[in-house]
C-alpha cells in the first residue's frame, strides 16, 4: 500500500479502537491509539499471513505483549479480514470472543494470549527459536509497552534472544512515555531504552512511531539484520489521533462519554 493509503487505513483502525471502547464503556484507548500506526503497517504491509488459514505454520507471528491494548489488535484483525468488522461491537461483552485481553483460543489471527505484562517477549523468543530449529522462515514481532519493560522477565527473555542469535525476532517498544501512574521516568526511573536493549545485544532502530515511511523503512532494515535480534524504539504519543486524549495519562484506561465519542470519531474521519 502507498503511504497515503496506510495513513487512511490507520485512521480506520483508530475509529475501530474508539468504537470498541465507547460501546463497552471499558478498555484502554491511550496505548491502543499510540501503537495504531505501527500495527497498521504491520498488518497491511509487512506480515506474511493468510486470513483463510490463521494457523498456517509458516505465517509471521505477532505477540501483543501489552495485551490491554487489544482494541488496536482487534481493529487490525477485523479490517484485515480475520473476522467481520461488526464483531468489534461485542468488545468486552460476556461470552464475546473479543475480551479485554486477547485469547488465542477464541480469536482468529491472535498468535498468543497476553495480558500479564512482561511475559510476551518470553513467548516471542520461544516461537522465534522454534522457527530456527524447524528451519522455517517466518518472523516474530513482539510489541512491548515502555512501562511494561520495567518487568524483569523482559530482560531475561532479551538475554535469551541474544544468546540464540534470533535474527527472526523484531521487538517493537511503544515509547509513549506514559503508564497508568504517570511518566515512565517518574514511576520506574526508566530512560535510554535504546541503550538498554543495545547492551543486551539487540540491533537498535529509533523511529517516529507515527511516521509511516519511517515505520516501513524500519521493518525493511530489520529483515536484513543477521545474527542478532532487532529492537525498534517507536517514539509515540499516547492517545494519538484524538486531540483531547493526546499525551493525557487519564486516557490510559478510560472510556469516552457520548459527547467525547462523537468528537473523537469526527476528528478521525
Amino acid at each position: 500500500m502507498e503511504e497515503k493509503e496506510l495513513e487512511k487505513k490507520a485512521k480506520e483502525i483508530r475509529r475501530g479502537i474508539i468504537e470498541q471502547v465507547y460501546k463497552a464503556q471499558s478498555g484502554h484507548p491511550g496505548g491502543s491509539l499510540s501503537i495504531a500506526d505501527v500495527m497498521t503497517v504491520l498488518y497491511f504491509e509487512e506480515l506474511n499471513v493468510d486470513i483463510n488459514n490463521p494457523l498456517w505454520e509458516s505465517r509471521d507471528r505477532v505477540i501483543l505483549s501489552k495485551g490491554h491494548c487489544c482494541p488496536a489488535l482487534y481493529s487490525c484483525l477485523a479490517n484485515k479480514g480475520f473476522f467481520d468488522v461488526s464483531e468489534l461491537g461485542n468488545f468486552r461483552k460476556i461470552e464475546s470472543k473479543l475480551q479485554g485481553h486477547p485469547d488465542m483460543r477464541k480469536v482468529p489471527g491472535v498468535d498468543m494470549s497476553t495480558g500479564s505484562l512482561g511475559q510476551g517477549l518470553s513467548c516471542a523468543v520461544g516461537i522465534a527459536l522454534a522457527g530456527k530449529l524447524d528451519k522455517r522462515d517466518y518472523r516474530v514481532y513482539c510489541i512491548l509497552g515502555d512501562g511494561e519493560i520495567e518487568e524483569g522477565q523482559v530482560w531475561e527473555a532479551a538475554m535469551s534472544a541474544n544468546k540464540y542469535k534470533l535474527d527472526n525476532l523484531c521487538v517493537i517498544v511503544d515509547n509513549n512515555n506514559l503508564q497508568i501512574d504517570g511518566t515512565i521516568q517518574k514511576v520506574g526511573g526508566l530512560n535510554k531504552i535504546d541503550e538498554k536493549f543495545k547492551s543486551f545485544g539487540f540491533q537498535i532502530i529509533n523511529i517516529d512511531g507515527h511516521n509511516i515511511e519511517e515505520i516501513k523503512s524500519a521493518f525493511e532494515v530489520a529483515k536484513n539484520v543477521k545474527e542478532k535480534p532487532v529492537c525498534i524504539i517507536a517514539k509515540t504519543i499516547k492517545g494519538k489521533g484524538v486531540s483531547f486524549m493526546e499525551n493525557k495519562v487519564q486516557w490510559h484506561g478510560k472510556a469516552p462519554n457520548e459527547e467525547q465519542y462523537k468528537m473523537a470519531i469526527e476528528e478521525l474521519r
